[in-house]
Protein backbone atom coordinates (compact mmCIF):
# COMPACT_ATOMS: atom_id res chain seq x y z
CA UNK A 1 0.00 0.00 0.00
CA UNK A 2 1.15 3.37 -0.98
CA UNK A 3 1.73 5.95 1.83
CA UNK A 4 -0.18 9.10 0.96
CA UNK A 5 2.18 12.36 1.24
CA UNK A 6 0.08 14.84 4.24
CA UNK A 7 -0.33 18.05 2.34
CA UNK A 8 -0.66 20.87 5.10
CA UNK A 9 -2.06 24.45 3.65
CA UNK A 10 -1.69 27.09 5.08
CA UNK A 11 -4.38 29.61 4.19
CA UNK A 12 -3.59 33.72 4.62
CA UNK A 13 -6.23 35.84 5.62
CA UNK A 14 -6.32 38.97 3.53
CA UNK A 15 -7.03 42.47 5.36
CA UNK A 16 -6.10 43.46 8.41
CA UNK A 17 -6.16 42.43 11.76
CA UNK A 18 -7.42 43.91 15.08
CA UNK A 19 -4.51 45.99 16.55
CA UNK A 20 -5.93 46.60 20.18
CA UNK A 21 -6.67 50.02 22.19
CA UNK A 22 -3.38 50.73 23.71
CA UNK A 23 -2.99 54.00 21.13
CA UNK A 24 -6.32 55.65 22.41
CA UNK A 25 -4.28 55.50 26.28
CA UNK A 26 -0.99 56.64 25.29
CA UNK A 27 -3.41 59.23 23.03
CA UNK A 28 -5.51 60.53 25.87
CA UNK A 29 -2.20 60.61 28.16
CA UNK A 30 -1.11 62.92 25.84
CA UNK A 31 -3.75 65.33 25.44
CA UNK A 32 -4.22 65.43 29.16
CA UNK A 33 -0.30 66.23 29.64
CA UNK A 34 -1.07 69.09 26.72
CA UNK A 35 -4.09 70.67 28.66
CA UNK A 36 -2.23 70.42 32.13
CA UNK A 37 0.80 72.48 29.64
CA UNK A 38 -1.43 75.43 28.29
CA UNK A 39 -3.16 75.11 31.57
CA UNK A 40 0.03 75.74 33.64
CA UNK A 41 1.12 78.73 30.93
CA UNK A 42 -2.01 80.61 31.80
CA UNK A 43 -1.81 80.70 35.84
CA UNK A 44 1.71 81.81 34.90
CA UNK A 45 0.59 84.32 33.48
CA UNK A 46 -2.15 85.17 35.25
CA UNK A 47 0.24 85.35 38.73
CA UNK A 48 2.51 88.26 39.41
CA UNK A 49 5.64 87.54 39.95
CA UNK A 50 6.13 89.12 43.48
CA UNK A 51 3.40 86.15 44.27
CA UNK A 52 5.54 83.47 42.37
CA UNK A 53 8.35 83.96 44.22
CA UNK A 54 6.90 83.76 47.04
CA UNK A 55 4.90 80.48 46.44
CA UNK A 56 8.49 79.30 45.57
CA UNK A 57 10.19 79.99 48.54
CA UNK A 58 8.06 77.54 50.86
CA UNK A 59 8.66 74.63 48.52
CA UNK A 60 12.45 75.11 49.18
CA UNK A 61 13.89 73.13 51.63
CA UNK A 62 13.86 74.66 54.88
CA UNK A 63 15.22 71.64 56.95
CA UNK A 64 18.21 72.49 58.76
CA UNK A 65 19.33 68.96 59.84
CA UNK A 66 20.85 66.35 57.82
CA UNK A 67 18.74 63.03 56.82
CA UNK A 68 17.69 60.81 59.45
CA UNK A 69 16.20 58.19 57.47
CA UNK A 70 20.04 56.38 56.52
CA UNK A 71 19.76 57.07 52.85
CA UNK A 72 23.26 58.07 51.27
CA UNK A 73 24.42 59.05 48.27
CA UNK A 74 21.06 60.15 46.43
CA UNK A 75 18.69 58.98 48.84
CA UNK A 76 20.15 61.75 51.16
CA UNK A 77 19.98 64.62 48.84
CA UNK A 78 23.22 64.72 46.52
CA UNK A 79 23.21 64.59 42.60
CA UNK A 80 26.40 64.19 40.50
CA UNK A 81 29.32 66.38 40.15
CA UNK A 82 32.15 66.94 38.05
CA UNK A 83 34.36 65.13 40.42
CA UNK A 84 32.32 62.00 41.08
CA UNK A 85 28.94 61.27 42.32
CA UNK A 86 27.85 62.27 45.59
CA UNK A 87 30.04 65.28 46.18
CA UNK A 88 28.04 68.27 45.37
CA UNK A 89 23.82 68.69 48.24
CA UNK A 90 21.16 69.65 46.24
CA UNK A 91 21.23 72.63 48.21
CA UNK A 92 23.22 74.16 51.43
CA UNK A 93 21.74 73.95 54.42
CA UNK A 94 20.17 76.70 55.99
CA UNK A 95 22.59 78.71 58.27
CA UNK A 96 23.43 82.62 59.05
CA UNK A 97 23.73 83.13 55.35
CA UNK A 98 19.92 82.27 54.80
CA UNK A 99 18.21 85.54 54.63
CA UNK A 100 15.04 84.29 56.09
CA UNK A 101 17.10 82.92 59.62
CA UNK A 102 19.09 86.09 59.78
CA UNK A 103 15.27 88.08 59.97
CA UNK A 104 13.70 85.45 62.26
CA UNK A 105 11.32 84.56 59.21
CA UNK A 106 12.51 80.83 59.55
CA UNK A 107 9.57 78.72 59.01
CA UNK A 108 8.31 76.18 61.81
CA UNK A 109 9.04 72.65 61.03
CA UNK A 110 6.01 71.46 62.21
CA UNK A 111 3.67 73.53 59.54
CA UNK A 112 2.56 70.95 56.38
CA UNK A 113 3.58 72.06 53.36
CA UNK A 114 -0.02 72.67 52.21
CA UNK A 115 0.47 75.09 55.59
CA UNK A 116 2.93 76.68 54.68
CA UNK A 117 0.88 77.65 51.11
CA UNK A 118 -2.12 78.48 52.47
CA UNK A 119 0.23 80.97 54.75
CA UNK A 120 2.22 82.32 51.73
CA UNK A 121 -1.47 82.99 49.97
CA UNK A 122 -2.51 84.61 52.42
CA UNK A 123 0.73 87.33 53.01
CA UNK A 124 0.42 87.89 49.55
CA UNK A 125 -3.03 88.10 49.64
CA UNK A 126 -2.40 91.08 52.20
CA UNK A 127 0.57 92.75 50.37
CA UNK A 128 0.28 96.59 50.72
CA UNK A 129 -0.41 96.50 46.51
CA UNK A 130 -3.93 94.78 47.67
CA UNK A 131 -4.39 96.59 50.59
CA UNK A 132 -4.41 100.28 48.51
CA UNK A 133 -6.84 98.73 46.22
CA UNK A 134 -9.31 97.29 49.23
CA UNK A 135 -8.89 100.27 50.82
CA UNK A 136 -9.55 102.88 47.30
CA UNK A 137 -12.79 100.36 46.86
CA UNK A 138 -13.76 101.28 50.17
CA UNK A 139 -13.48 104.72 49.59
CA UNK A 140 -15.68 104.61 46.61
CA UNK A 141 -18.01 102.69 48.30
CA UNK A 142 -18.59 104.67 50.94
CA UNK A 143 -18.52 107.83 48.94
CA UNK A 144 -21.45 106.66 46.73
CA UNK A 145 -23.33 105.25 49.87
CA UNK A 146 -23.00 109.20 51.45
CA UNK A 147 -24.24 110.66 48.37
CA UNK A 148 -27.30 108.14 47.19
CA UNK A 149 -28.47 108.36 50.99
CA UNK A 150 -28.70 112.03 51.07
CA UNK A 151 -30.35 111.98 48.05
CA UNK A 152 -32.71 109.22 49.55
CA UNK A 153 -33.86 110.80 52.74
CA UNK A 154 -36.13 114.06 52.04
CA UNK A 155 -34.94 115.54 55.32
CA UNK A 156 -31.36 115.42 54.33
CA UNK A 157 -31.89 116.20 50.86
CA UNK A 158 -31.76 119.90 51.10
CA UNK A 159 -28.02 119.56 52.44
CA UNK A 160 -26.87 117.64 49.90
CA UNK A 161 -25.01 120.78 47.86
CA UNK A 162 -23.59 120.83 51.76
CA UNK A 163 -21.66 117.53 51.52
CA UNK A 164 -18.10 117.54 49.76
CA UNK A 165 -16.49 114.33 49.53
CA UNK A 166 -12.84 114.05 47.84
CA UNK A 167 -10.59 111.14 47.98
CA UNK A 168 -6.90 113.17 48.94
CA UNK A 169 -3.30 111.57 49.64
CA UNK A 170 -4.17 111.73 53.25
CA UNK A 171 -7.21 109.50 52.45
CA UNK A 172 -11.08 109.84 52.46
CA UNK A 173 -12.64 113.60 53.66
CA UNK A 174 -16.20 114.62 54.00
CA UNK A 175 -16.70 118.18 54.26
CA UNK A 176 -19.78 119.72 55.59
CA UNK A 177 -20.24 123.19 54.87
CA UNK A 178 -22.23 126.76 54.88
CA UNK A 179 -24.93 127.62 52.63
CA UNK A 180 -26.68 130.73 52.41
CA UNK A 181 -29.52 130.76 54.82
CA UNK A 182 -28.49 127.01 55.55
CA UNK A 183 -25.75 126.95 58.03
CA UNK A 184 -24.37 124.54 60.25
CA UNK A 185 -24.16 126.46 63.53
CA UNK A 186 -25.29 129.62 64.65
CA UNK A 187 -23.23 132.80 63.80
CA UNK A 188 -20.24 132.52 66.88
CA UNK A 189 -21.82 129.60 68.18
CA UNK A 190 -20.61 125.74 68.76
CA UNK A 191 -23.99 124.52 69.52
CA UNK A 192 -24.80 122.54 66.06
CA UNK A 193 -28.41 123.05 64.44
CA UNK A 194 -30.62 119.54 64.26
CA UNK A 195 -29.99 119.19 60.43
CA UNK A 196 -25.93 119.13 60.81
CA UNK A 197 -26.27 116.31 63.49
CA UNK A 198 -28.27 114.22 61.48
CA UNK A 199 -26.01 114.80 58.83
CA UNK A 200 -23.08 113.70 61.30
CA UNK A 201 -25.16 110.45 61.94
CA UNK A 202 -24.86 109.42 58.62
CA UNK A 203 -21.34 110.22 58.93
CA UNK A 204 -20.73 108.03 61.37
CA UNK A 205 -21.98 104.88 59.74
CA UNK A 206 -19.76 104.98 57.60
CA UNK A 207 -16.88 105.93 60.26
CA UNK A 208 -18.13 102.51 61.81
CA UNK A 209 -18.05 100.47 59.00
CA UNK A 210 -14.75 101.32 57.94
CA UNK A 211 -11.46 100.43 59.61
CA UNK A 212 -9.38 103.79 59.41
CA UNK A 213 -8.64 106.41 62.09
CA UNK A 214 -10.19 109.85 61.83
CA UNK A 215 -9.23 113.55 62.03
CA UNK A 216 -11.87 116.10 62.85
CA UNK A 217 -11.14 120.00 61.90
CA UNK A 218 -13.07 122.92 62.25
CA UNK A 219 -12.80 125.98 59.82
CA UNK A 220 -13.91 129.32 60.09
CA UNK A 221 -14.38 131.98 57.39
CA UNK A 222 -12.13 135.36 57.51
CA UNK A 223 -14.71 137.66 59.34
CA UNK A 224 -13.49 139.08 62.33
CA UNK A 225 -14.62 137.82 65.25
CA UNK A 226 -13.74 138.32 69.35
CA UNK A 227 -15.64 139.04 72.17
CA UNK A 228 -14.72 140.37 75.14
CA UNK A 229 -12.62 137.65 76.88
CA UNK A 230 -11.12 137.40 73.63
CA UNK A 231 -12.71 134.65 72.28
CA UNK A 232 -11.78 134.07 68.50
CA UNK A 233 -12.11 132.31 65.69
CA UNK A 234 -9.39 129.93 66.76
CA UNK A 235 -11.51 128.72 69.75
CA UNK A 236 -14.67 129.16 67.46
CA UNK A 237 -13.38 126.16 65.17
CA UNK A 238 -11.89 124.41 67.87
CA UNK A 239 -15.21 124.22 69.83
CA UNK A 240 -17.10 122.86 66.89
CA UNK A 241 -14.51 120.48 65.90
CA UNK A 242 -15.04 118.97 69.35
CA UNK A 243 -18.77 119.27 69.37
CA UNK A 244 -18.48 117.13 66.11
CA UNK A 245 -16.28 114.71 67.80
CA UNK A 246 -18.81 114.82 70.87
CA UNK A 247 -21.94 113.93 68.12
CA UNK A 248 -19.72 111.23 66.76
CA UNK A 249 -19.19 109.68 70.12
CA UNK A 250 -22.39 109.16 70.74
CA UNK A 251 -23.41 107.96 67.69
CA UNK A 252 -21.47 105.11 68.35
CA UNK A 253 -17.99 106.29 66.65
CA UNK A 254 -15.33 104.62 69.17
CA UNK A 255 -13.21 106.93 70.92
CA UNK A 256 -9.95 105.27 70.28
CA UNK A 257 -10.80 106.28 66.03
CA UNK A 258 -10.81 109.80 66.33
CA UNK A 259 -6.90 110.53 66.19
CA UNK A 260 -6.65 114.13 66.03
CA UNK A 261 -9.05 117.53 66.50
CA UNK A 262 -8.21 120.55 65.52
CA UNK A 263 -9.29 124.50 64.95
CA UNK A 264 -8.19 125.67 61.49
CA UNK A 265 -9.71 129.08 61.84
CA UNK A 266 -9.53 130.63 58.94
CA UNK A 267 -6.48 129.48 57.78
CA UNK A 268 -7.27 126.65 54.83
CA UNK A 269 -10.14 128.36 53.03
CA UNK A 270 -11.66 126.18 50.76
CA UNK A 271 -12.73 129.86 48.74
CA UNK A 272 -9.50 131.11 48.73
CA UNK A 273 -10.96 133.96 46.53
CA UNK A 274 -13.40 134.88 48.62
CA UNK A 275 -12.39 134.24 52.30
CA UNK A 276 -15.74 135.53 53.87
CA UNK A 277 -17.74 133.01 51.66
CA UNK A 278 -20.44 130.83 53.48
CA UNK A 279 -18.72 127.89 52.29
CA UNK A 280 -15.53 128.46 54.20
CA UNK A 281 -17.21 127.54 57.34
CA UNK A 282 -17.30 124.16 57.77
CA UNK A 283 -16.12 120.84 59.66
CA UNK A 284 -13.94 118.47 57.87
CA UNK A 285 -13.61 114.72 58.23
CA UNK A 286 -10.87 112.57 56.83
CA UNK A 287 -10.49 108.90 57.48
CA UNK A 288 -6.63 108.32 57.07
CA UNK A 289 -5.56 106.13 54.68
CA UNK A 290 -3.52 103.08 55.71
CA UNK A 291 -4.46 103.56 59.70
CA UNK A 292 -6.62 100.39 59.67
CA UNK A 293 -6.79 96.61 58.87
CA UNK A 294 -8.57 97.04 55.33
CA UNK A 295 -10.80 93.69 55.83
CA UNK A 296 -13.87 95.42 57.02
CA UNK A 297 -17.33 94.74 54.97
CA UNK A 298 -18.88 97.10 52.19
CA UNK A 299 -20.57 100.54 54.17
CA UNK A 300 -24.46 99.65 53.37
CA UNK A 301 -26.45 102.54 55.08
CA UNK A 302 -29.98 102.69 56.12
CA UNK A 303 -32.50 104.46 53.65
Amino acid sequence: MVNQPIIIKKIKKSGHGHHGGAWKVAYADFVTAMMAFFLLLWLLNAVSQEQLEGISDYFSPISTTKSTTGGGGLLAGKTVAKKGVFEVDVSPPASSTDPDAENGNDQDPELTVSDQVLSSLSTQTDSPEVKQRREEEQFRQAEKDLRSTVEAVPELRALSKSLLIDNTPQGLRVQIIDQDGLPMFPRGNANMHEHTRKMLEMVAKVIIELPQNVVLAGHTDATKFQDSAGYTNWELSADRANAARRALLGFGVPENRVSRVVGRAATDPLLPHDPEAPGNRRLSLVLLRGTGVTTAPSVKLDQ
